[in-house]
C-alpha cells in the first residue's frame, strides 16, 4: 500500500496533471464520456431557475384572470363606430342649433309669411319662399343673405337634398354675378366640411360598406395625381358621379383639401348657372310680367343646352381623362 503510493507520487507526469487540473475551490472531475465537460452545479441552477420562469410567465399568460380582457378587432372596430356616429350626431344637433338661431334671430314674421319660411321642395315652394324673403331683403339685407348662406351650407354638409330649390331661391332673390358667387362658394364651403366630417368619422364606414367604389376611384384618381385640380373640376361638371360620394371619399383616397374645395367652387358654376338663371327669370316673370319673357326664356334655353353639353359628351371627356 506504501509502495502503490510512493510510485504515483514518484511519477513525475501524473503529479503535473493533477497540478493542472487542480482549481482552488471546486472539485477535479473527471472528464464527460460523450466528450463534453459537463456544467457545473450552479450553472444547472441558473439554467433551470430561468426555464420554470419562462414556463412561469407562459402559464401565467394563460390565467383564467386574465378573461377579462377579451377585446377583439372586432369589438374595437364597433366602439370606435359607435364613438364615430356620437361625434357625427354631436355635430349634427350643433348644426340645427345654429339654424335655429338663425331663425330667430329673424324678424318678425306674419303667419302666413311663416307658413313659406321651409326648405323649398319645388319651384312653387322657392317661389313662395323668395317673395318672403325679398319683401324683408331691403331692411334686412345681410339677416336675409346670412340665412340662406347657412342653410345651403347646412345641406351640403350633411349631403340632404334641396341645394338646388336653394339655388333657384338665390337666383331669384340677387342678381346673378352675385348669386353664382353665393353658389359657389356655399357648394364649396358645405362640401368641404362633408369632406372634413368624412376624414374624421366616415373613413372606416366608406371603406365597409362601399370599398370596390373607392378603390376603383383611388386608381383613377391616382392616375390624374399630376393635375388633380382638373380633375376635380371635371368631376363636377360632369355627371360620371354624384356630389355626396365625391364629397364623402375624396379624404379616403388622400385628395388634399386645396385642390378639393377650389375644383368644387369652379366646378360647380357651369351647372349652378341654370338654377340661377331659372330663379332670375321667375323673379322677372313675377315682378315685371310678360313683357319680358320671351328674353327670358331665350337665356334659360341657352344655359339648359350648355349645361347638358357635359352629358352629351361624356363618352369623350371619359376617354380624354381615362
Amino acid at each position: 500500500m506504501a509502495a502503490s503510493q510512493s510510485e504515483k507520487s514518484s511519477d513525475p507526469g501524473l503529479a503535473a496533471g493533477s497540478a493542472e487540473n487542480h482549481v482552488p475551490g471546486n472539485t477535479v472531475r473527471p472528464p464527460s464520456p460523450l466528450g463534453a465537460t459537463p456544467r457545473p452545479p450552479l450553472m444547472r441552477e441558473r439554467q433551470g431557475l430561468s426555464r420554470s420562469g419562462a414556463e412561469g410567465s407562459e402559464t401565467a399568460r394563460e390565467e383564467p384572470g386574465d378573461k377579462g380582457n377579451t377585446s377583439r378587432p372586432g369589438d374595437i372596430s364597433q366602439e370606435e363606430s359607435s364613438k364615430n356616429f356620437t361625434i357625427l350626431a354631436f355635430i349634427f344637433l350643433a348644426s340645427l342649433v345654429v339654424l335655429g338661431l338663425v331663425y330667430w334671430n329673424f324678424p318678425d314674421l306674419k303667419e302666413e309669411e311663416r307658413a313659406a319660411v321651409k326648405l323649398p321642395r319645388n319651384i312653387e315652394d322657392a317661389k313662395a319662399l323668395g317673395r318672403v324673403l325679398s319683401a324683408y331683403k331691403e331692411a334686412y339685407y345681410y339677416e336675409v343673405m346670412a340665412g340662406v348662406i347657412v342653410t345651403y351650407i347646412f345641406l351640403q354638409t350633411f349631403a340632404i337634398p334641396g341645394s338646388i330649390f336653394l339655388s333657384i331661391l338665390i337666383g331669384y332673390m340677387f342678381p346673378f354675378p352675385l348669386a353664382l358667387f353665393i353658389v359657389c362658394l356655399c357648394s364649396a364651403t358645405g362640401a368641404s366640411f362633408c369632406y372634413l366630417l368624412s376624414y374624421l368619422v366616415g373613413r372606416r364606414l366608406v371603406l365597409r360598406y362601399i370599398p370596390d367604389r373607392v378603390k376603383q376611384w383611388s386608381a383613377t384618381v391616382n392616375r390624374h395625381r399630376d393635375n388633380l385640380l382638373w380633375y376635380i373640376i371635371f368631376l363636377r361638371i360632369t355627371p360620371f358621379l354624384p356630389n355626396w360620394f365625391i364629397n364623402i371619399t375624396s379624404p379616403v383616397i388622400d385628395v388634399p383639401l386645396y385642390p378639393f374645395y377650389l375644383g368644387t367652387f369652379l366646378g360647380v358654376a357651369p351647372p349652378s348657372c341654370i338654377a340661377i338663371q331659372t330663379g332670375t327669370t321667375l323673379y322677372q316673370l313675377t315682378h315685371y310680367g310678360a313683357a319680358v319673357s320671351w328674353k327670358s326664356m331665350s337665356f334659360l334655353a341657352v344655359f339648359a343646352v350648355l349645361s347638358l353639353l357635359p352629358t352629351l359628351f361624356k363618352g369623350k371627356l371619359k376617354e380624354k381623362f381615362d
